[in-house]
């Protein structure tokens, strides 16, 4: 980190530098205890050429009567999909469409199975196959007829 001489801050206090530059010095003294330090020597050698406030009331009312009428900093518009409020309708829906399509249900007869291995049922034969077996039945009944009318 780079230190400003005493002499430099003389300059400061005294108003002898740019406007660039006095932003600098001036984020400077927040980071630097040093530097501050010197910055106030400075304001103390220079205290007689600095004006004289003459009622110390008044210029506090003036200064908050100032910071008073400033508009807050305009805050940067976040897009809709960075919002909390998108997030909880995901959230929402993504809960909706599980729940529709029976994936909780699911999950919680699995979770159920975990738990309880003794409760393991006879597997269940799936819909296609229950089709199947049933079309296959239909179709030996229909052997059969024709099997008994000759």
């Amino acid at each position: 980190m780079k230190h400003y001489s005493y002499d430099e801050w003389m300059q400061y206090v005294k108003n002898e530098i740019n406007e660039k530059d006095r932003e600098t010095y001036e984020s400077h003294l927040y980071a630097c205890d040093q530097c501050l330090d010197d910055y106030l020597l400075a304001v103390s050698a220079n205290e007689s050429s600095l004006p004289i406030l003459s009622n110390d009331g008044s210029f506090t009312d003036l200064v908050m009567a100032g910071v008073s009428k400033q508009k807050p900093p305009i805050k940067n518009k976040k897009p809709f999909y960075q919002q909390a409020a998108f997030h909880y309708l995901l959230a929402a829906a993504a809960t909706i469409l599980l729940t529709l399509t029976g994936a909780f249900q699911s999950l919680a007869t699995y979770a159920d199975s975990l738990e309880n291995p003794q409760k393991i049922q006879a597997k269940k034969p799936s819909v296609t196959e229950g089709v199947i077996d049933k079309t296959f039945a239909w179709m030996d009944s229909l052997e059969n007829k024709e099997v008994n009318k000759k």
